[in-house]
């Protein structure tokens, strides 16, 4: 069970990026949705968890150290090799979005120009795969228990401080800011094009396990408490609907409502959360197309770090409500592909009906 946790913890620490965690994802997939948003995460949370325990059981069964071999046995070669490249483009723009991120959040909580944050993630997630700190990733990664900490803070104090009535709350909705037209396609695209930048080292972490149960176990758990951050950002952010609009990074918003300094709590566990997911990223990504640990990667690591940040100067909130709805229209196939090979693994399971046998 401590094995399947630790997994779940990275799983989380996976999808956490800075749309996520700074509210600007929930608001556009499922918060502008009303009441419908609790249906939706319901759908996303169950869908995490079978997909988290899908990857990793694979992850294991296969000993896996890169995402291409799982996506070529449930995809085929031609097909696989089309999904391949969806997943290594999209990993150069989840970059790009942890760069604008750290921007918005610069400008929003620090009143420091977005193009000093950029520059700044920028140049340390460089750094750090230049230098191979592998030991300051898995200390920032530590700060997701400090990240649910805080969002039950935020989420109880809005709910229960919020002037509008419990009806107001739950029928409240502004489809304008949404991503997509309703809550069922936000709920099965915030999925997608989680699992499509998330499937590449979670595949990774799963092959590190000699036991696939305990490796789904860690997918499921996972799953679990990415679905119970979703419900209480959600619920904190439907509790101010109007408050939040227009602003780059909602959860902050909500924090700063309560106290400064919660908002600069806040604002260091998402500068955290973006530094790893982007060093994550642009490693993966880089590495997927020069070999890692050779001066070929060193110097293509500052070439394509430089060129994400150029076109993170697209925006935050065009980034995530472009990038990831077109994105996770692509994620369909592989989430498709899942679950046809889990249902091919039962069917292997099941004993033959003799008649049907004849047949």
């Amino acid at each position: 069970m401590k094995n399947s946790m630790n997994l779940a913890g990275a799983y989380i620490g996976i999808i956490i990026g800075a749309g996520f965690a700074s509210g600007q994802e929930i608001l556009q997939f499922f918060t502008s949705f009303g009441i419908y948003s609790g249906l939706g995460i319901v759908v996303a949370t169950a869908l995490f968890a079978f997909l988290g325990m899908q990857v990793t059981q694979l992850g294991s069964t296969f000993q896996t150290r890169s995402h291409k071999s799982i996506i070529n046995h449930i995809c085929g070669r031609y097909i696989g090799g089309v999904i391949d490249m969806i997943i290594t483009f999209f990993l150069f723009g989840v970059t790009v979005i942890m760069i604008a991120g750290s921007g918005t959040i610069f400008a929003e909580q620090f009143g420091i120009p977005s193009i000093a944050g950029a520059i700044a993630m920028t140049i340390l997630t460089i750094g750090t795969l230049l230098l191979n700190v592998k030991k300051i990733m898995s200390i920032i990664s530590a700060v997701t228990p400090f990240l649910f900490i805080i969002m039950i803070i935020i989420s109880g104090y809005s709910f229960f401080t919020s002037n509008l009535s419990f009806n107001e709350i739950i029928t409240s909705s502004n489809r304008g800011a949404a991503a997509t037209g309703n809550w069922l396609m936000g709920s099965l695209l915030y999925v997608s094009y989680n699992m499509t930048a998330g499937i590449a080292m979670l595949a990774v972490m799963g092959g590190t396990f000699k036991d696939k149960k305990e490796a789904g176990m860690g997918g499921i758990l996972g799953g679990i408490g990415l679905g119970i951050l979703l419900f209480l950002i959600n619920m904190g952010m439907l509790s101010d609907l109007k408050g939040i609009q227009g602003s780059g990074m909602p959860t902050l918003y909500l924090a700063n409502q309560i106290s400064p300094w919660l908002g600069y709590m806040l604002s260091i566990v998402l500068l955290g959360m973006i530094y790893n997911t982007s060093v994550g990223m642009l490693y993966a990504f880089t590495a997927r197309l020069v070999p890692a640990d050779t001066m070929r990667f060193k110097f293509s690591v500052v070439m394509v770090g430089i060129l994400a940040f150029l076109a993170s100067f697209v925006g935050f909130i065009k980034l995530v409500g472009t990038l990831y709805p077109i994105t996770g229209y692509f994620g369909f196939v592989i989430i498709a592909a899942l679950i046809i090979s889990w249902l091919r693994s039962r069917a292997k399971k099941r004993p033959v009906n003799a008649e049907w046998a004849k047949l």
